[in-house]
Order: structure tokens, then C-alpha cells, then sequence
């Protein structure tokens, strides 16, 4: 890959821009009663209910009462988001920054796996930096909730071409995930495999 070849980016958002902390976040679920979902909640792809809450294939309230029922404990809204939200940590401020940077030069999009509540948490939390928004880091946002189908799913690929009108070869896709990056490259996108809080910046330099 030539990177002066490239005019459009493709970034993850879990892993790649934001840290991940899954053992925290399995730990907050049992405390609430909830004992086996620890092979529900994949730092790449989620897994049943959680998986059908990231397609947007069941609303964020049917996922609460169905946890409530596993649970077999009066457990509140607040108790589910708290313990979902806590496998989210941060985004580290040099890759906001570095986002601004990249927005000029680069067509910059958001292609991620994500569900309803770790999105609402993250755009009141960890992309308010310097009085921006999150659509200030970004030309255009896919999410998979919205677009109910998931990343390494040729669907979502060809969902954000059609889009985007994007050349593949002339794009660059960064994620943490091998099978995602399987599926783009079978698509002619360029990829980067990125390492667990890499700074990827590397790439541009």
C-alpha cells in the first residue's frame, strides 16, 4: 500500500480510537447477577442478545428486560448501562487529535460495530474535546445498529461503497479485528491490522 495513494479512511471505533475494558465490564454483570454472558461479550464482535442489540435487531429496552429475566433480580436501567457502559474507558486525546488532523487531508469515516447504549454514552462522553462534537471528527458515520448488519459481513462494506462512492483502492481501512479486514480486503479496500491502544499514527507520518 501506497499511502500517498490513499484519499479516503475507514476507522473502527472500538479498540482502534477508543480503550476497551472487558474484564471490568464481565465483572459489573455478575455483581448484577448475570453469570454467563462472559462468551456474549467479544472486544470484536458481540455474541446472542448482546449481537442482536448491536444489529439494532432488538431496541436497547427489550435488551434490558431480557437481561432483567436472566438476572432474576429487580435490576434498574441505570444498573444494565452502568455495567454495559463499563467496557468502555477513553479515547486518548492525541487520536481526537489526530482525527482533526487527518480531516485534512483525508475523507474520514466512522465504520463500526456498536450498539445504541455504548454509542449514546460515547458521544456525551469521551468525544467532547475542545467543544466539538462527534460528527466534527468525521465525514460520515456507519454504525451498526443503524445499518442492522456487522462488520466482517461483506454487507456493511458494500453498504458504506454504495454510500460513500468510495474507490477502494484508494482507501484505507483501519481495524483490530483480522476477519474484518479479511472481508475488506476481498473488496479491493487497503488494510491496517491495529494493535491493542497502537498509535497508528505511524502511518501518516
Amino acid at each position: 500500500m501506497k499511502i500517498n495513494k490513499i484519499k479516503n479512511l475507514l476507522i473502527d471505533f472500538g479498540g482502534v480510537l477508543i480503550n476497551l475494558d472487558r474484564p471490568t465490564c464481565i465483572r459489573n454483570f455478575r455483581d448484577l447477577g448475570l453469570t454467563n454472558i462472559e462468551n456474549l461479550i467479544d472486544p470484536y464482535r458481540q455474541q446472542g442478545l448482546f449481537m442482536l442489540l448491536e444489529k439494532g435487531l432488538v431496541t436497547a429496552s427489550e435488551f434490558r428486560d431480557e437481561l432483567r429475566k436472566q438476572s432474576n433480580k429487580p435490576i434498574t436501567d441505570i444498573q444494565i448501562d452502568t455495567a454495559w457502559n463499563s467496557f468502555l474507558v477513553d479515547i486518548p486525546t492525541f487520536k481526537l487529535d489526530l482525527l482533526l488532523k487527518l480531516r485534512e487531508k483525508y475523507v474520514v469515516y466512522l465504520v463500526s460495530n456498536v450498539n445504541i447504549i455504548h454509542w449514546e454514552w460515547s458521544c456525551q462522553n469521551v468525544f467532547q474535546y475542545k467543544s466539538l462534537h462527534v460528527n466534527d471528527y468525521f465525514e460520515k458515520i456507519f454504525l451498526s445498529f443503524e445499518m442492522h448488519c456487522a462488520k466482517p459481513e461483506v454487507e456493511m462494506f458494500q453498504k458504506v461503497i454504495e454510500r460513500t462512492a468510495i474507490i477502494p483502492q484508494e482507501t484505507l481501512f483501519i481495524d483490530d479485528a483480522e476477519a474484518n479486514c479479511e472481508t475488506a480486503q476481498s473488496l479491493g479496500i487497503n488494510t491496517y491490522l491495529a494493535k491493542t491502544k497502537e498509535n497508528w499514527g505511524h502511518l501518516f507520518e
